[in-house]
């Protein structure tokens, strides 16, 4: 991953490419590049950096009527200048950019390439090498093109050029979005269409395993037979709100899937050049100092302070409690001698949790905002703030802002583990790194979620929730974005508290959400579900790899059990999507809700 830019045309190519690729820097990215075609050949830059050092690093002199660049994102192989797109064949014939994970890239390798030399880590090279190796039997670039996607498993978007061919630039897509820009006398290729609204807004959507041949004055969109495909473009509109949006039927569908970019996105703004967490000393200090932390937020906030609570407490040994920000600010409780507050908002506008600092800074105590909006109110009225780098969450239902406010909780506890001189063997950024990925792969399983949605959120009028220890609360995030856009009664509950009360709620059919992805109270929560089965419950249970058994309806991919919350939200949230899509539901507007809370 991330983004992909290519432009084939009359103009100068080089600028256009690299104003794309900063369009797509929202993606987060750890390294960049682009290649270029003219009467000389493909020149290459690329660099480990941002778009600002690759900038620095072409050639400006080069010209090139064609061209495609890349963002990556660290999967296969560390960020280097090597490991940077684009990649090159043996012979430097084709040139390539790739979105996406191949999931076989050793066994393309074994079968096709066991004798070339390859000179990066990554998936994406095996590719490159794989066409040139085909045309070779073939002498068909094209069904090389096509071949060589057909053996390809798992997700890819993909751009390649052919130095023996100035005239096409050939494209495919899985799973990975990708589209194809029309122009007079040009044709553009475009992760998202933002990226290339500056030359055109009329946009071809590719459908999966599709290949096309795009040229300066045509486009050929064939499918895995070679047959081809007429398909009308749309209009991407330059309302600034649609552009946000970008193609995306939904604010809220688009903010889901951009989850593993802004765990990247933070990884980058909280890291430095020397691997270690980058953090405001006077943060880590007022930590450190501090007897007990409050966290003060709303919402789905508040359920990420839960999760927070979890992570300092079991990382920094910090005591942690965790408050409604509106009960807090009248019925505050006694406070310790050196408490630090951290208020947790998505617009940092929230006028309950606002109260509260009011009333804790007449008090004289220290206040650290986690928040999406650096120049909100509560971030300037606090002593400190950290960024949750999540970019503009339009739906009133957070999804984005929710996750990036774990990311950084997550990264606080560690630094201030560090800080008080206890080793972790928990490398924050390694784990956040594999969340990314694992998200990732969760939102490329929308059909299998949509199916879910059908089958047990159809016409029911409640559902429940239930989990244990951090389940638990993943749950109570689960159930509210459910009842949020749905309007289905939802409730999220401890698994061991069915017994006093909850069961009684159980009817024929009742749905039940179980999550088991703690291996500690798997079984517990097993139990629970065939309790609530017994008494006549249709259960929908999301486990974690490894601890899945026969039955299990959907299995999200292993991460560090301490984070599993940022990736078990994932299909919570695409399920509450789809319920409430089926339904005809606003989504992103839903009813009596507003996305910033402002008054108490």
């Amino acid at each position: 991953m991330c983004g992909i830019v290519g432009y084939i045309g009359q103009d100068q190519s080089q600028e256009i490419l690299l104003k794309g690729l900063e369009k797509l820097e929202y993606r987060g990215y750890d390294s960049a590049g682009l290649a270029l075609l003219n009467d000389d050949g493909v020149y290459v830059s690329k660099v480990k950096g941002r778009i600002a050092a690759l900038r620095e690093a072409v050639d400006e002199n080069k010209k090139a009527t064609m061209g495609i660049g890349h963002t990556r994102w660290a999967t296969h192989g560390a960020p280097s200048h090597e490991n940077a797109h684009p990649h090159q064949s043996a012979s430097g014939q084709f040139t390539l950019v790739h979105n996406g994970v191949v999931e076989n890239y050793m066994e393309v390798r074994e079968a096709y390439l066991p004798n070339v030399a390859m000179k990066s880590e990554t998936d994406t090279e095996i590719v490159v090498q794989l066409i040139e190796h085909l045309n070779e039997q073939m002498n068909d670039v094209a069904a090389a093109f096509r071949k060589a996607v057909d053996l390809l498993k798992g997700s890819y978007a993909i751009a390649l050029i052919d130095s023996q061919n100035p005239e096409t630039i050939y494209v495919a897509k899985n799973k990975s979005p990708l589209l194809i820009g029309l122009g007079d006398g040009f044709n553009v290729v475009a992760s998202d269409s933002m990226a290339m609204l500056q030359v055109t807004d009329q946009f071809l959507e590719l459908m999966d395993k599709e290949t096309v041949i795009v040229q300066r004055d045509a486009v050929t969109i064939q499918k895995p037979d070679g047959s081809k495909v007429d398909r009308d473009p749309f209009t991407a509109e330059l309302d600034a709100t649609d552009i946000e949006k970008g193609m995306y039927p939904h604010f809220m569908l688009k903010e889901i899937d951009e989850q593993p970019f802004v765990i990247r996105k933070i990884i980058q703004e909280y890291q430095n050049e020397n691997d270690e967490i980058k953090l405001d000393p006077e943060i880590r200090q007022a930590m450190k100092e501090c007897d007990r932390i409050y966290i003060i937020a709303a919402g789905t906030s508040y359920h990420a302070g839960l999760l927070g609570k979890q992570f300092i407490e079991k990382l920094a040994n910090i005591p942690v409690e965790v408050h409604v920000a509106s009960e807090f600010s009248y019925n505050m409780p006694l406070l310790s001698e050196k408490p630090l507050f951290v208020y947790i908002s998505q617009s940092g506008e929230t006028a309950d949790s606002r109260s509260v600092l009011v009333q804790t800074k007449e008090l004289g105590h220290p206040a650290l905002t986690l928040t999406n909006v650096p120049g909100s109110t509560l971030s300037r009225e606090s002593d400190y703030t950290m960024h949750l780098h999540a970019g503009p969450e339009i739906a009133v239902a957070s999804t984005k802002a929710y996750t990036a406010q774990m990311a950084v909780l997550a990264i606080l506890a560690v630094d201030t583990a560090r800080a008080k001189g206890i080793e972790l063997e928990f490398d924050p950024m390694q784990e956040l790194g594999i969340v990314a990925n694992a998200m990732e792969a969760l939102t490329d399983q929308k059909e299998a979620v949509e199916e879910l949605a059908s089958e047990f959120l159809p016409t029911t009028r409640n559902c429940f929730f239930i989990g244990r220890g951090v389940d638990y609360y993943v749950g109570l995030e689960g159930a509210l974005k459910l009842k949020e856009i749905s309007y289905i009664q939802a409730e999220g509950f401890a698994g061991g508290e069915l017994k006093h009360g909850t069961i009684a709620l159980i009817e024929e059919g009742t749905p039940v959400i179980g999550l088991a992805t703690q291996e500690k109270v798997n079984l517990s929560i097993r139990g629970n579900i065939q309790e609530v089965e017994a008494r006549g419950a249709n259960s929908c249970i999301i486990t974690m790899k490894g601890l899945e058994k026969d039955g299990d309806n959907f299995i999200i991919p292993k991460v560090h059990e301490l984070l599993t919350p940022l990736v078990s939200v994932v299909p919570m949230q695409l399920i509450s999507y789809y319920a409430a899509l089926h339904r005809d539901c606003d989504v992103d507007k839903p009813r009596n809700l507003a996305k910033s809370v402002t008054v108490e």
